[in-house]
């Protein structure tokens, strides 16, 4: 008889899997329970405005997002003028900047005691007609997500241009293409498949936010889910709501697929010639500098400016005790959630890599189920799920404890940890692994001894990046943080929703800083390594 040989790397990948799908089927299991009244009502009158103002946000961000995206990845790959080097990093610069706090700001500066209509007024003595200054509207919100949301599109853009060969663009020069053809009919066809990847972003984060149009009193599904889940006290209208928003997300997630298409481009010899970046001249180069600083000044410098003008207005009104608490907080959080992340995700990574089964590549997919979800529907999710548990198991109380948004952060953010050591162990492949187990050793121990090396650079980058996702994310500490239990963000939130714009400033700015340290070392390692 054979001996049972124990797998503790399946063992591990079962259980992460498990707490990944078991939250979301109670959200499944309530949707077939008997309606209350109040979502009769919703149904009714309301549920078809939730629909068209989402639909409406989701499709123009993503139109614009790609528009700016695309022609500065263009732009930075295939051109040269002023300030290049600077704005090829620079541009990422806005994914910093959460939408809220993007928001918060803009709102104040737009109003009426605000910087832009008192120049306007005092210094150009202009009579300001405040309609055309309402930025609290579904148009201002589609600015905001695309102003903050559009470094998605341009990053996978950029990375994928950078590495195309020169040849495709002198083939089609050679047939006669100008500058605008050569974009359009080769350009756009070779990067659909990373505009299509970095668009879905785009709309899982408009579909995920909740700040943003609460803040503009958008009704859109978080705020809806919001609203029922909170103000009204009804569960149950809750539920159903998130469960629609599951069955849209589902339907970008497979429209994204379909986008994609069966077509493959792949070079035709191994001698591939990077793009040459053509120097542009006269009136073109100061139309290409003028193009992305313009971006990078609305998307990060203005903002930046503004919250440290309103950061020595404010200082001194801040109770500094409970500040450097709060900072505390969130630094701990985001260290230790994106630590376990990176541990989860290579957990599972390495199981998937060994094990080309069918079991394998569920798990691989289920890593993802987490960010394709919004966040107030996750946190729901997760208080049924620890009520649940609460019910059961006496004594526990986990649903009043920090540990469910742990839970939540772990849940929410593990594709993003996984999707990148995932691909840092498709660049370093498998031979050294296999070269090692060669030599005698197991399976643990060689990932132990030899992959775990050569991810270095990989698991900083999938670190950096969770950790700048969770110090700058709001519905789920928002909804699922203890008593009395206070982050920079819900401290940003609480002071913007009290009227006290210039206070949120100073906690912006650290959120603003310490998610700008962290972009910039993803910058350098992935720019470093090629990751």
């Amino acid at each position: 008889m054979k001996k049972l040989k124990f797998n503790g790397w399946a063992i591990l990948s079962t259980i992460i899997s498990l707490m990944i799908v078991l939250p979301n089927l109670d959200i499944i299991i309530h949707l077939f329970q008997k309606p209350n009244g109040t979502w009769v009502h919703i149904k009714e009158y309301l549920l078809k405005d939730y629909i068209t103002a989402s639909i409406i946000i989701v499709t123009f961000t993503i139109i614009f997002t790609v528009i700016i995206g695309v022609t500065l990845a263009w732009l930075i790959s295939a051109y040269d003028f002023p300030f290049r080097k600077f704005l090829r990093w620079s541009l990422i610069l806005p994914l910093a900047i959460p939408p809220y706090i993007g928001a918060y700001t803009y709102a104040g500066m737009m109003s009426y005691t605000g910087v832009v209509q008192r120049f306007l007024r005092n210094t150009l003595n202009i009579e300001v007609n405040q309609r055309y200054f309402d930025i609290m509207s579904i148009e201002g919100t589609i600015f905001i997500f695309t102003l903050f949301l559009f470094p998605y599109v341009y990053m996978v853009t950029r990375t994928f241009l950078e590495k195309q060969s020169a040849g495709l663009i002198e083939s089609a020069r050679l047939l006669g293409s100008n500058s605008i053809g050569v974009f359009f009919r080769v350009i756009m066809p070779i990067c659909r498949g990373v505009i299509v990847a970095g668009s879905t972003l785009v709309a899982l984060e408009v579909l995920s936010d909740y700040g943003v149009v609460s803040y503009f009193g958008v009704q859109t599904f978080s705020t809806a889910i919001f609203k029922s889940w909170i103000s009204l006290g009804d569960v149950d209208s809750a539920i159903r709501l998130a469960g629609i928003l599951m069955v849209v997300v589902f339907l970008i997630l497979s429209g994204e697929k379909l986008l994609r298409g069966r077509k493959k481009f792949s070079f035709t010899n191994t001698k591939v010639r990077p793009i040459k970046r053509k120097k542009l001249k006269g009136i073109y180069k100061i139309l290409a500098s003028s193009y992305a600083l313009l971006v990078f000044s609305l998307g990060f410098l203005i903002p930046v400016v503004q919250m440290i003008a309103w950061s020595f207005m404010s200082y001194k009104n801040i109770y500094y005790s409970d500040f450097f608490k709060m900072i505390t907080n969130s630094i701990l959080l985001a260290v230790g959630c994106s630590f376990l992340i990176v541990v989860m995700s290579l957990i599972i990574a390495n199981y998937s890599r060994i094990n080309s089964n069918l079991l394998s590549k569920i798990y691989s997919k289920v890593t993802l189920i987490g960010y394709s979800i919004p966040g107030t529907v996750i946190a729901i999710t997760m208080i049924l799920f620890f009520v649940d548990i609460d019910g059961k198991f006496k004594g526990l109380a986990l649903s009043s404890s920090i540990a469910m948004l742990i839970f939540a952060y772990l849940v929410r953010f593990l594709a993003i940890g996984f999707e990148n050591i995932e691909g840092g162990f498709e660049k370093i492949g498998n031979k050294f692994t296999e070269a090692s187990r060669s030599l005698g050793y197991g399976v643990t121990k060689t990932f132990f001894k030899v992959d775990i090396y050569m991810l270095k650079s990989v698991i900083l980058g999938a670190f950096a990046l969770t950790f700048v996702e969770i110090i700058k994310e709001l519905p789920l500490v928002l909804n699922l943080r203890p008593f009395n239990f206070y982050t920079l963000s819900t401290k940003v939130f609480e002071y913007a929703n009290d009227e006290m714009i210039p206070e949120s400033a100073i906690p912006s700015l650290i959120i603003v800083i310490v998610s700008f340290i962290a972009i910039f070392i993803l910058y350098k390692v992935a720019d470093k390594e090629d990751i």
